[in-house]
């Protein structure tokens, strides 16, 4: 663990934010107005600063029944190398226990918050993350995405009109 690590649940400005992904190379918006709307829609937001530096950002949505971790990145450089840990052979990459800081910070404020449950969508070794957090795969769900460009076909549309 980083012993001078600083987390606080403050939200970072859309430029910051924005700065962060580009140096993770992570897709997203290169419109701020788009960053700052995410921000201001969000039910809390935990950063990992070191010297000052966003090192880590995470943050979490809710609807007052349902919560999700909607998000926690850590910048590469704190991750360490890929290893295996004690617990079931699963890979690490949140060496100094950042990541899992935020994401504990991001929970407890959705369980304070009264949600009945909290979701997470996760990828590759993030299953094995989450997992480790107390989230566990879910039976039958089958994760689907809806591109805002992609148009819902006219039959479709006058049906449900009717």
């Amino acid at each position: 663990m980083y012993d001078d690590v600083v987390y606080e649940s403050k939200r970072p400005e859309a430029k910051e934010l924005f700065a962060f992904y580009e140096r993770q190379k992570h897709p997203t918006t290169h419109l701020l107005a788009k960053l700052q709307r995410m921000l201001d829609n969000t039910f809390v937001v935990v950063t990992a600063r070191r010297s000052g530096e966003l090192i880590g950002f995470a943050r979490g949505t809710a609807d007052g029944l349902c919560g999700r971790l909607a998000e926690c990145k850590l910048d590469p450089t704190y991750q360490g190398p890929a290893c295996v840990t004690r617990t079931d052979g699963r890979i690490e990459h949140d060496a100094g226990g950042v990541a899992r800081h935020m994401a504990v910070m991001v929970i407890e404020a959705l369980r304070a918050s009264g949600v009945e449950r909290i979701d997470a969508v996760a990828y590759g070794t993030e299953v094995d993350f989450c997992e480790e957090l107390g989230f566990r795969k879910m039976r039958g769900v089958v994760a689907m995405e809806l591109p805002a460009h992609v148009q819902v076909p006219e039959a479709q549309v006058a049906a449900a009109a009717s």
